[in-house]
C-alpha cells in the first residue's frame, strides 16, 4: 500500500467537493436575476456578449445569444419548466439553480457563505502545502517533468496509464492542472468575485482597473466557473478510468493499493 494523501489534503479536497456544486448552482441563481453578460463597465443590452432571454413567437421560446449569434435553447436556457412542470422565463433551468425557485436573496446567502468557506479552505491548503513542502515536492512541475509533457498528454488521450505513473506521484499533467487550478483559476475566480462587490471596489478600486470594469469582472467570473466545471469533469473521468475505488479509498483514508498488490490479490 502507498500512502498518497495526508489528512489536511483529504479534508481540503472534500470541503471543495461540498463547496463547488453549491457555489455553481447558487451562482446560476444569481445570474438568473439578469441573465446576460457584458464587457467593460456598462450593461448595454445591445452589446451583450451572452444573453438568455424568452421571446413570444406563437409560443414561448428560449433564445441564447453568444457574440451576436442566436440559438434556440427552449427547455434549457431562457425558457424551461419549473419544479411543478409550468413553463417559465428564466436563464438557467430550476434543476441547475440553488434554490430551485426564483429566490435571489437566498441564492446570494448560499453563494457568499460557501465562497468564504472555499477561500478559507484554499488559504489553509496553500499554507499547509508551503509548510509541508507538498507544493515543491508534489505540485510544481520540474524541468524533467515538462520534458515528458508530450508523451504524458498522448498517454492520457489514449487512456494509456502506466502502473508506475500512479504509484510514483502526480504526473506532469496532474501537476500542471492542480497548481494551475489552485494558483491560477482559484485566484482568478476569487478576485473577480470580489470585484463585483461595491464595498470591495470602494476599498480596493484597483480591482476594477485590473479587470476593466465590473461587467468584465462578472463575465470573467462566469467563464472561470465553467473552467472549474470542465476541470472537474476531466478530473472525475481520470479518477474513474485509473481505478475508481482505489482512488476514492486513497482520498478517504490516504492509502492507495499498488498495482503489484492488486495483481497478487487476484491470483
Amino acid at each position: 500500500m502507498v500512502y498518497r494523501h495526508s489528512l489536511p489534503i483529504r479534508l481540503g479536497h472534500w470541503i471543495n467537493v461540498l463547496c463547488l456544486p453549491i457555489l455553481i448552482m447558487s451562482g446560476f441563481q444569481i445570474f438568473n436575476a439578469h441573465p446576460a453578460l457584458y464587457w467593460g463597465d456598462r450593461s448595454d443590452p445591445e452589446q451583450a456578449v451572452l444573453s438568455m432571454r424568452a421571446v413570444r413567437d406563437g409560443e414561448l421560446r428560449g433564445i441564447t445569444t453568444i457574440l451576436g449569434r442566436e440559438f434556440d435553447t427552449t427547455g434549457l436556457f431562457g425558457v424551461s419548466e419549473d419544479g411543478s412542470g409550468e413553463i417559465r422565463r428564466r436563464g438557467f433551468p430550476s434543476w441547475l439553480t440553488l434554490p430551485s425557485s426564483q429566490w435571489l436573496a437566498m441564492g446570494r446567502r448560499w453563494h457568499l457563505f460557501f465562497a468564504w468557506l472555499f477561500v478559507l479552505n484554499g488559504v489553509i491548503f496553500v499554507a499547509y502545502a508551503l509548510l509541508s513542502r507538498h507544493l515543491t515536492k508534489d505540485l510544481l512541475p520540474r524541468w524533467r517533468d515538462l520534458r515528458g509533457l508530450g508523451r504524458s498528454l498522448k498517454d492520457h488521450v489514449l487512456f494509456r496509464h502506466a502502473p508506475d505513473d500512479v504509484t510514483a506521484g502526480y504526473n506532469v499533467l496532474q501537476k500542471l492542472a492542480y497548481s494551475g487550478v489552485v494558483f491560477g483559476l482559484g485566484v482568478l475566480i476569487v478576485l473577480t468575485g470580489l470585484a463585483m462587490s461595491p464595498r470591495m471596489d470602494a476599498a480596493f478600486p484597483a480591482l476594477l482597473t485590473l479587470f476593466g470594469g465590473r461587467q468584465s469582472a462578472r463575465t470573467i467570473h462566469f467563464i472561470a466557473c465553467f473552467a472549474f466545471i470542465g476541470y472537474t469533469l476531466v478530473h472525475v473521468l481520470m479518477v474513474a478510468t485509473t481505478g475508481l475505488w482505489n482512488n476514492l479509498r486513497s482520498m478517504v483514508v490516504g492509502w492507495y493499493r499498488a498495482p503489484e498488490e492488486e495483481s497478487h490479490d487476484q491470483r
